[in-house]
């Protein structure tokens, strides 16, 4: 058994090649400029990850974690050219250096290749794989358009923002993890179990990411707390804040979110830690993260075989805020 980053090195090392032509260099460049961005390839790993549990790696699977790391970057680009963002990972986005179009272009051919690696799967599993790949691809798409609806509405409930999360970020980790089981041959129960897993730490994620933009300790966090108070983003904070909130608080709050003055952040903040929306996070991601564990508990196979998985979710949750 392989540990992530054992894993995360023999891929990088079959990855991190030219995977465009040369010409016409207008649109390669693009594409392989943002690739070089780098990323921690989370998503093509669990792959691998998810064949391991059940046997040894095939050749497959690395076709397919390819694939998954090119679709990935394909929404990245594009989410960069709807949400307008100058930068990614400190460098220019497509979008910004090389024009719009060009950056859809780019994001484009990116998930034609994609589809070039899948289409090398040798196995009998390849038409499950690509059932998996079209659904979640779509799926992420649903996320990223519920994201844009929930940007012009007053209104979000709790329930529709875990909706969201779960297509825009949560499913493709965990298909990423059943497509590497299917590869490995297991069985219906196991992939369902493998699935969830994923899912449910992929919204914990998310509500630690959430949390840690409010109240994460800059240092560690790596930027400044309070960017999603600042742009009014509906986050699991602020959608529990204004559903458990006073009628004063919810004033404050939707007062807060419209004037924006100078101490808007450490003023929600306050309204945040009055309403206990700081504990009820801690619970709700500790509640998706045990949730994940029993699913990976409750898989057939031996335990020593799933400690990798557990390192990851241990290493992606931290225990400490």
């Amino acid at each position: 058994m392989h540990s992530f980053e054992e894993l995360t090195r023999l891929f990088l090392e079959r990855f991190e090649h030219r995977h465009f032509p040369e010409t016409p260099a207008s649109l390669y460049d693009p594409a392989h400029y943002f690739l070089g961005l780098g990323g921690k390839r989370i998503r093509p790993v669990t792959c691998l990850m998810g064949n391991e549990l059940f046997d040894d790696i095939i050749a497959d699977s690395w076709h397919v974690a390819t694939a998954i790391e090119l679709f990935h970057n394909f929404t990245l680009i594009h989410d960069d050219i709807m949400d307008k963002a100058p930068l990614r990972r400190g460098m220019e986005t497509v979008h910004t250096k090389y024009g719009d179009s060009t950056a859809l272009l780019a994001g484009d051919v990116m998930l034609v290749v994609a589809y070039d690696h899948i289409n090398k799967v040798q196995s009998g599993y390849i038409h499950k794989i690509m059932y998996l790949f079209n659904k979640t691809a779509r799926e992420v798409c649903e996320g990223q358009q519920l994201d844009m609806d929930f940007e012009k509405r007053a209104y979000v409930s709790l329930n529709e923002y875990i909706r969201m999360i779960e297509l825009k970020t949560s499913v493709l980790l965990a298909a990423s993890l059943q497509m590497g089981a299917v590869l490995g041959g297991a069985g219906d129960a196991n992939q369902h179990h493998l699935y969830e897993f994923g899912r449910n730490l992929g919204i914990a994620f998310q509500v630690q990411d959430d949390y840690l933009d409010a109240f994460g300790d800059p240092k560690k966090f790596g930027k400044q707390v309070g960017g999603d108070i600042l742009s009014n983003k509906k986050t699991f904070l602020m959608i529990h804040a204004l559903e458990t909130a006073t009628a004063s608080q919810k004033q404050e709050l939707v007062r807060l979110m419209e004037e924006s003055p100078a101490d808007k952040v450490e003023k929600v903040l306050n309204v945040f830690r009055d309403c206990g929306v700081d504990e009820w996070a801690l619970r709700l991601k500790q509640q998706y993260l045990d949730t994940a564990i029993q699913h990976l508990e409750d898989i057939a196979v031996l335990s020593a075989r799933k400690e990798p998985l557990k390192k990851l979710a241990s290493f992606l949750i931290q225990r400490e805020h």
